[in-house]
């Protein structure tokens, strides 16, 4: 796949529509964490050098189509002018006679940032009539959010369809990374899925098991897998229902010689509760009032033993119940290992989604990584092999 990219644009004078993700967690009025706010500063940079004026469009939280307060991405403004090191000027909507005063006033080189595009239905909707009102306040469409690249939206997609449109770099440095974990690796490959519930990845996991060469599955989702081969897992966290689903999972695995790495032994107590008194069991031994919280240490080197095979990972979802202490132990340990190996250059690791950030940020080895992704539900699809609308419509 070829995209085109900011190398391919005339930027000098030009209104560019930038889209970003400014979806930020937010507490008591507070940004409290600007990752994606410093992803996006390279490219406004960027345009900034080359004379564009910079208007920035993203969505913020759910307000359902209409104007809400606590949903303003007013109060990004500040947080954003604080990593730009200069003044970003605020419109009151991102359509309509408030977004065009603003823009209209705009020299070479400013930066503005318009009101949530989900105040706006037709945003959600893709709605034609919408994209052009947004497309009247640009000449040229830049993406810079990979995060949202898997909604249809019009800030996504339609507007890429109206005017001159290019990956921004942070799309750019995305798209590269994920690249070289499925789209062309370094053989072998291997991936590690944890999380809670096998339900929400059953897309994930029959992709993957056709792309790579061993697949570690851990967090409660292993359970299910454990218990449709007869294990008894106790009071654990387990999708019973989807037996069969877990079941075929594995034929097929088998089938294409993709191993699955299950664990042997696991940490065990008798509530879901930071602190609860713990034992390890060998996994054919859990006891019938028990719940499987981490992975054992037999398990861990098992996965380490694995990991150090191949030439690519990809990890998505923790291993264990990393958020309660001490049930983030197995997560952290293979966390430095894999951080060992990539800074030996022995390794690719690339890792995406919520928990797992949060997971390898608590381990400290986030930075040590080959590239962490911030996108959710984008980075997820495109382990599920899906094609992303955002991503698409920069095709050449």
């Amino acid at each position: 796949m070829t995209i085109r990219t900011l190398d391919d644009a005339d930027l000098q004078s030009k209104r560019v529509l930038l889209r970003v993700d400014l979806n930020v967690p937010v507490s008591d009025g507070q940004v409290t964490d600007t990752t994606r706010i410093e992803r996006i500063k390279p490219t406004i940079v960027e345009l900034q050098k080359k004379r564009a004026k910079i208007i920035l469009l993203s969505h913020f939280g759910r307000p359902k189509g209409r104007p809400v307060t606590e949903f303003s991405l007013k109060q990004v403004l500040k947080p954003l002018e604080n990593i730009l090191g200069c003044q970003v000027k605020f419109a009151e909507d991102c359509i309509g006679d408030k977004a065009h005063s603003v823009i209209s006033g705009m020299s070479d080189g400013d930066v503005v940032l318009l009101e949530n595009t989900r105040f706006h239905a037709g945003e959600e909707k893709n709605d034609v009539a919408f994209c052009q009102e947004l497309a009247k306040n640009g000449d040229i469409y830049v993406n810079d959010a990979f995060s949202a690249a898997h909604r249809a939206h019009a800030s996504t997609e339609g507007l890429a369809k109206l005017l001159p449109s290019y990956a921004g770099r942070a799309m750019q440095q995305e798209l590269a990374a994920l690249d070289k974990g499925l789209g062309n690796p370094a053989q072998p490959v291997i991936a590690l899925v944890g999380g809670a519930k096998v339900s929400t990845k059953i897309e994930l996991l029959n992709n993957l098991v056709e792309k790579v060469e061993a697949l570690v599955i851990g967090g409660g989702m292993a359970n299910t897998f454990l218990a449709a081969t007869g294990i008894a897992v106790g009071k654990s966290v387990c999708e019973h229902d989807l037996g069969d689903i877990a079941r075929n999972i594995l034929a097929k695995a088998k089938s294409l010689k993709c191993a699955i790495l299950l664990p042997v032994d696991a940490v065990v107590g008798s509530r879901f509760e930071a602190n609860t008194p713990i034992h390890n069991f060998g996994i054919d031994t859990i006891p019938f009032d028990g719940m499987v919280l981490d992975l054992g240490e037999l398990s861990i080197a098992r996965i380490n033993a694995a990991i150090d095979e191949a030439s690519t990972l990809i990890w998505n979802g923790p291993l264990g119940a990393f958020e309660l202490s001490p049930f983030e132990h197995a997560t952290v340990a293979v966390a430095h290992h894999v951080a060992k190996l990539t800074k030996a250059q022995k390794l690719v690791s690339i890792a995406g989604g919520g928990d797992t950030v949060a997971a390898l940020n608590k381990a400290g080895v986030a930075n040590e990584f080959t590239y962490i992704s911030t996108a959710g539900g984008a980075f997820l699809e495109w382990m599920e092999g899906k094609t992303l609308p955002g991503v698409a419509a920069l095709e050449n």
